[in-house]
């Protein structure tokens, strides 16, 4: 007796899924680093305590809001969900900003600083193509 074949959907949704974890590795680090790097300029350069203040508390709403783009990409491409997709990707325009803020426009940028960020736009412009991509192909397959 032959088996009857059921058509099976192949998902190349694995790319966003390996860059998003890979990103959540790196920005764990870079957080890390960012961290160490501001208790360096606090100790060594003559960092002004109110930006000083500023960069810090910023830095903590870039953890917040990397988290909740990391998180609704994930959840997004897991489950082939267009508007948790289109959620990550509205978050990434802050997280964009902010990058950016911690590449060119805070008082004093290190080196490893400027290469970090440099390294995470490069991210988010790979999330960005890959995410359009994917919410285009979630759109496409709909079933109801």
């Amino acid at each position: 007796m032959k088996s009857r074949q059921v058509p099976r959907y192949y998902s190349n949704d694995a790319v966003p899924m390996v860059l998003l974890y890979l990103n959540s590795w790196y920005f764990a680090t870079f957080f890390i680093a960012e961290c160490l790097m501001f208790i360096y300029k606090g100790v060594t350069l003559p960092y002004p305590s109110q930006n000083l203040i500023l960069d810090v508390v910023l830095l903590f709403l870039y953890l917040g809001l990397e988290i909740l783009r990391l998180f609704y990409g994930w959840k997004g491409n897991l489950c082939e969900r267009g508007l948790a997709m289109s959620v990550s990707i509205g978050v990434l325009v802050p997280c964009t900003v902010l990058s950016v803020y911690y590449l060119l426009l805070q008082t004093f940028v290190l080196r490893l600083e400027f290469i970090l960020n440099a390294i995470l736009l490069c991210f988010y412009g790979l999330e960005l193509i890959l995410g359009i991509m994917c919410m285009t192909t979630f759109s496409r397959s709909s079933v109801y």
